[in-house]
């Protein structure tokens, strides 16, 4: 996926409208990313990359186009799509398909039974977890990421507007302490 092979930030919106599918037995999803937001290296104090590579992040360090599935909370798996331009990490985390049980990036893992066993695999050559070209259908918004506390100021979650599965409307910076 060279179009992933970029700084993180300009390949969360370009993932919008692709398609996430997953074979579960006889049945196979194929379902539209609606939300997503970018996590990088460098300048990214929220981002798993942050402090370099471990046995769990080893994924965002590798090639793009490889998933990077991780466990937060004790109890939500996370799917990432790894992106990021040459000599970086990086990972778009998809937070939201077009569907009514995957509007929140734990609610989408658990609907589509994708857990750790499902990271860093290629998303172009897996016939179980894998993503399908496609558009946007609507209108791409930006704003603030979700659910951080470290570089909340970097406006790097994207939405399709008009969907009505996207897991949370605008989110407002954060303002200054008086």
């Amino acid at each position: 996926m060279e179009f992933l092979n970029r700084p993180v930030w300009e390949a969360a919106p370009a993932l919008l409208g692709w398609r996430v599918c997953r074979r579960l037995g006889d049945v196979v999803w194929k379902l539209p990313i609606v939300e997503t937001e970018a996590y990088a290296s460098n300048q990214d104090g929220a981002s798993h990359a942050w402090r370099g590579p471990t046995a769990r992040n080893r994924p965002m360090f590798g090639p793009a186009g490889r998933s990077y599935v991780y466990f937060i909370y004790g109890m939500y798996h996370c799917l990432n799509v790894v992106a990021h331009a040459p000599e970086a990490a990086g990972a778009v985390l998809i937070r939201a398909l077009d569907h009514p049980q995957c509007n929140g990036p734990g609610k989408l893992c658990r609907f589509l039974k994708i857990d750790r066993e499902l990271t860093d695999i290629d998303l172009l050559a897996s016939e179980l977890l894998w993503l399908e070209p496609g558009k946007p259908e609507g209108t791409v918004q930006s704003g603030l990421r979700v659910g951080i506390r470290k570089s909340v100021e970097l406006p790097w979650r994207f939405w399709i507007g008009e969907n009505r599965h996207v897991s949370r409307g605008p989110v407002k910076p954060p303002q200054p302490r008086v």
